[in-house]
């Protein structure tokens, strides 16, 4: 009987490693994506006299373009409420983010989220349909559409 229990522990236990080492790997997906979404350049062009920079999307890119995708990072508000539908993920926290001047544009993501998500100041996870921008200057390069928040 004895046995059993040791045996049922360490079976038990060993599953448990196998998770966590599993959630971790995984996680460190989510942050990977960071990279991929680093291979933009940008071509300056003449438009109504006017240079105007837009962006080239790099193969790789080009292919998660319409496919889901999961990505980790810190959720930055656009809305002065604790849950959000719509706002942008940064691969950075928010003193070091895009906006204060710390990052480039490829570190931030546009979320449109399926249901509110509730503001955190540690790293969330999502997953959604990735949309590159070539079009509108008025959005962000990235978009993460029909997001959804990942259980942690």
């Amino acid at each position: 009987m004895h046995k059993n229990i040791q045996h049922t522990c360490f079976y038990i236990s060993f599953l448990l490693c196998i998770k966590v080492g599993y959630s971790q790997h995984i996680l460190a997906q989510h942050w990977q994506i960071w990279k991929t979404l680093a291979q933009v350049q940008f071509k300056t062009i003449q438009k109504q006299g006017k240079e105007i920079d837009i962006p080239v999307f790099s193969a790789e890119l080009q292919k998660l373009e319409g496919k889901e995708i999961y990505i980790t990072g810190y959720l930055i508000p656009l809305e002065e409420t604790n849950r959000q539908d719509y706002f942008v993920l940064s691969a950075y926290p928010y003193n070091d983010c895009y906006f204060c001047g710390g990052a480039g544009i490829e570190t931030v993501i546009e979320v449109y989220a399926q249901e509110k998500i509730p503001y955190s100041r540690k790293p969330i996870s999502l997953k959604g349909i990735l949309k590159l921008n070539t079009q509108n200057s008025e959005n962000l390069l990235f978009m993460l559409k029909n997001a959804t928040l990942l259980a942690k």
